[in-house]
């Protein structure tokens, strides 16, 4: 299912997991990739917004795990050819170079997940906190998994922040810790972020319906309560 967000931004809701495409200044950027099974439906749907997916000019993807990045290789395998943009610390896992650590309460799941996917046949862009890819600044929110990253477009007042936070029936929340690698530092994540970001309208996350009106006042709310929690 496509959604039109804004001028410029459409959400794919993919049963469980999204996917974004975002066209500004003539380019389109293709927001995480979801699930294989996925593929043919997040084809379609970039087809149906830009015509083709060789349109689509650069990839970001905002961490490694498998609903992120499972159907990329189906994409490509499709026509997707464009560069593929990821936080520094999980570009080795995406290139399959490291495998995902069993000292994690994630790491099992991701090793067999691992195991369904080859590393992509495109190139890939390991991206630091403060570096800016053609009009989205980087911003590393460790936690979920070690590279998370949020980009985040101020002249679209957009953010894309992956799993940093969830919806959940009308409001933002940190995943819980079975969910994440480090629940503290994903908290302390939220926060850093809160405090650093410019404000924006529309957030757009990994689970649950994105928010297209007060997006940042809403995550300050959840790292406000996070805050007054400790």
């Amino acid at each position: 299912m496509v959604t039109r967000l804004a001028d410029g931004v459409w959400w794919f809701d993919l049963q469980g997991v999204n996917a974004y495409l975002v066209e500004d200044g003539g380019a389109v950027t293709l927001v995480d990739t979801g699930m294989p099974w996925h593929a043919g439906e997040l084809r379609a749907g970039i087809e149906r917004v830009v015509g083709s997916l060789a349109a689509v000019d650069r990839v970001l993807i905002t961490h490694f795990d498998f609903d992120h990045v499972g159907g990329l290789n189906s994409l490509i395998d499709d026509g997707l050819d464009a560069p593929i943009v990821i936080g520094v610390d999980d570009e080795p896992y995406l290139a399959r170079r490291e495998r995902p650590t069993w000292n994690n309460r994630k790491g099992l799941f991701q090793r067999v997940t691992d195991l369904m996917r080859d590393p992509p046949a495109l190139p890939i862009e390991p991206v630091a906190d403060g570096d800016t890819v053609d009009g989205f600044d980087v911003y590393h929110t460790p936690g979920h998994t070690p590279g998370h990253t949020a980009f985040v477009n101020e002249s679209l007042s957009l953010a894309l922040v992956g799993d940093l936070v969830r919806e959940r029936d009308g409001e933002f929340d940190v995943p819980p810790w079975f969910l994440n690698y480090d629940q503290d530092q994903a908290e302390a994540s939220l926060r850093s972020y809160v405090g650093r970001a410019p404000a924006v309208d529309i957030v757009c996350q990994g689970h649950g319906t994105p928010f297209v009106e007060h997006g940042s006042d809403r995550l300050s709310a959840v790292a406000g309560a996070l805050e007054a929690s400790h």
